[in-house]
């Protein structure tokens, strides 16, 4: 069994075009996982294996790939930037134990960034800071490490500062040792002489020592008092207390390079080994009540010795077969042990495990606490699903998803393909839990829902290409419904004579709107036996079909009440079927004549934006018809929360980056229904007549 003190599980974020993959390559190499460095720029990276992710340049999903560093085991993930793959880099924080936050050197901090680092705060990551890109034009590690402060509203501990900058970027010097690494120009990261440090740098070295020894000390009361009587501390005291202090959130080492130039990475594998948390010094994931979802006051420690517990946090269908990545938390897992799955109650049995190398792979026999593994070929599992030890069954805690804000209505374009279609659906919203699928039971289209247009894009591709479907893709719809305004008292009489035995029923009824999400509701105030009680279920019925109708356009009816409370009947002619045809009639008859009124869904949305954008924010939802109902300031921003109709929605993303420049983000979820305006509602009911006119 391995050393748990010697394993790193951490992962790499940051916004898109940071550098992230990139960095990820370079730390394979200096492990020596890889010989040949696959460039972002060339589609060839080890862990963008995705044909889509290989044509764009960008990471999709996340990939989780191990190597070693002096002695330690890292588990690396390297995540996506782009906001509408948010969801990948949430689950991969809910199982790391520490993170690299790359920023670029120019673009400093960048809205994506923001995200990331407030997903990491709420998952409270340790994290280091790595600047990376210092030797592009307009790079500036001052200014950067300035934003982390005031952007992020966090605190870098400057461990290395950069010599010269741009294209004289050299390499680096390392604050706490004081001596500074220079880079020959092979690119080759092995290719590097520890020197002096330069002249002209040693005031500011001086200067950052100082504020690096002052920051450590204050993790630690009795070496503070030593520092303050003039005994300066030894580096071990001093990496033991940053240690400390990186654990505690206190701050975040910040280390600058170049990872394309490969100058400065050594040093921040270090940092990752001296700084960041083994699997054993992190908060224990709390485990939960299964019913409730409340934490039940218990914890997985990690430990081997523990019973077994895992959680599945990714899925991924690949040229193998289905993998199950997990990350496990306690005790250990043998080829051929049988585990349960605490979600569904069902068991597993463990066929094979296997380490990923990005898309390679190692068989292994056994995994133990504080490994991430992949496993082939297990059924019944999702996303967020604990498996556990058979004879100690417990629950941890879930990962919440975002719902989706957008949809698309999709179709093959070949009647063949309508099969291929859903097995390939199933198998994508198994890997992507922030991706879903239903089918509109008004028009019987497949609708497809995600976090913005690139996801879906990006989804209608691999459906294309891995799958082989070509989609006719449909502009988004809304799901309006119809309800009344006014009550009215009417009556209604059936009856058919066609010799023999006719049909007879007469109801007399009040229609009443029913408050808003009370639906539909039936009562009967007959006295005296006028209807006899065993037609009373076939009236409910007559009017309950109908309110899939509306009588404006046809969508269904919300909110209705009906009171039966008097009629008459035919000893012969009457029948359940003839009150069922009165009840029909009677809502045909009635429903025009009780003020029908269309009515939209209403959205509660949530706009994250920078304080200099809130007026146009707000100015632009009420634009929307969107009524503002909160704002809370953060440090990061404002949020405003407004409730807003879904038909002023759409596109909204795109148009709130643009006026946030990029640094906007909302969600939003389906609140309530509420009136359309009338110029709203004649549109809606125009275009519908010209639908059904087609």
């Amino acid at each position: 069994m391995s050393n748990l003190d010697h394993y790193r599980n951490i992962g790499i974020f940051a916004h898109v075009d940071a550098g992230k993959t990139t960095t990820t390559e370079r730390i394979l190499k200096l492990t020596g996982k890889i010989h040949k460095i696959g460039e972002v720029h060339d589609g060839e990276s080890t862990t963008d294996f995705m044909e889509q992710e290989a044509e764009r340049g960008i990471t999709i999903q996340s990939a989780a790939v191990s190597c070693f560093w002096k002695n330690h085991r890292f588990n690396v993930i390297d995540t996506p930037g782009h906001v509408d793959f948010t969801v990948e880099v949430y689950r991969s924080l809910k199982v790391l134990d520490g993170g690299i936050g790359v920023f670029c050197g120019s673009g400093g901090v960048e809205p994506q960034s923001e995200t990331n680092w407030r997903y990491a705060n709420e998952s409270e990551v340790a994290r280091l800071i790595f600047v990376n890109k210092l030797d592009r034009m307009g790079a500036d590690f001052y200014r950067v490490v300035d934003q982390v402060e005031n952007v992020l509203g966090a605190n870098p501990l400057v461990m290395t500062l950069p010599i010269g900058i741009e294209d004289d970027f050299v390499g680096v010097v390392d604050v706490l040792t004081k001596k500074a690494y220079i880079w020959d120009d092979s690119g080759e990261p092995e290719n590097y002489e520890v020197t002096d440090v330069p002249e002209d740098m040693a005031e500011k070295l001086e200067e950052y020592h100082e504020m690096l020894v002052e920051t450590a000390v204050e993790q630690d009361d009795d070496l503070m008092e030593a520092y303050m009587e003039g005994e300066m501390p030894s580096i071990e005291d001093l990496k033991r207390c940053i240690r400390k202090g990186t654990r505690d959130l206190a701050f975040f080492p910040t280390f600058c390079g170049s990872a394309f130039k490969n100058k400065g990475m050594q040093l921040v594998l270090d940092g990752v080994v001296d700084y960041l948390p083994s699997p054993t010094e992190v908060d224990p994931q709390p485990l939960t009540d299964k019913e409730t979802g409340e934490p039940t006051g218990e914890v997985a420690t990690v430990s081997v010795d523990e019973p077994f517990r895992a959680l599945a946090f990714k899925i991924m269908d690949d040229r193998f077969g289905a993998l199950t990545f997990i990350r496990i938390y306690s005790g250990k897992l043998n080829k051929g042990d049988t585990v349960l799955n605490s979600a569904t109650g069902k068991t597993e049995r463990i066929g094979r495990m296997v380490e990923m190398q990005a898309d390679e792979r190692n068989e292994l026999s056994s995994a133990q606490a504080g490994d991430i593994i992949a496993v082939v070929g297990m059924k019944n599992v999702q996303t967020g699903h604990t498996l556990c030890d058979v004879k100690h069954e417990c629950t941890l805690e879930a990962m919440i998803f975002p719902d989706p804000v957008i949809s698309i209505a999709v179709a093959p374009k070949d009647k063949g393909s309508s099969e291929k279609l859903g097995v390939a659906l199933g198998k994508m919203i198994a890997e992507d839990p922030s991706f879903q699928v239903e089918t509109d039971e008004d028009s019987g289209e497949t609708i497809l829902k995600g976090m913005g247009e690139l996801h879906l894009d990006i989804k209608v591709d691999i459906l294309k290409r891995t799958f082989g479907i070509e989609l006719e893709v449909g502009a988004p719809q809304v799901a309006y419904r119809e309800t009344i305004t006014q009550a009215l008292e009417d009556s209604y009489t059936h009856k058919k004579q066609s010799g023999g035995s006719g049909q007879f029923g007469k109801i007399d009824y009040r229609i009443r709107p029913n408050e808003p999400g009370e639906g539909f509701t039936f009562e009967s105030t007959v006295v005296g036996g006028n209807v006899p009680k065993e037609f009373f279920p076939a009236i409910e019925k007559g009017f309950a079909g109908m309110m899939e109708q509306g009588p404006l356009a046809g969508f269904p009816m919300l909110d209705v009440h009906v009171e039966l409370f008097d009629g008459g009947f035919h000893a012969v002619d009457s029948s359940a079927v003839a009150f069922e045809i009165a009840a029909k009639g009677a809502y045909r008859q009635s429903m025009p004549k009780a003020g029908p009124q269309l009515i939209e869904p209403i959205m509660k949305v949530d706009v994250f934006t920078p304080d200099d954008n809130v007026g146009d924010v707000i100015g632009d939802l009420n634009r929307r018809r969107g009524m503002i109902k909160d704002q809370e300031a953060g440090a990061m921003g404002v949020r405003i929360k407004a409730d807003v109709p879904l038909s002023e929605m759409f596109g909204y993303i795109g148009h709130l980056r643009t006026i946030t420049s990029g640094r906007g983000q909302f969600s939003m979820e389906f609140s309530h229904y509420m009136p359309c305006p009338a110029t709203v509602a004649e549109k809606v009911i125009a275009e519908v007549k010209e639908r059904n006119a087609k």
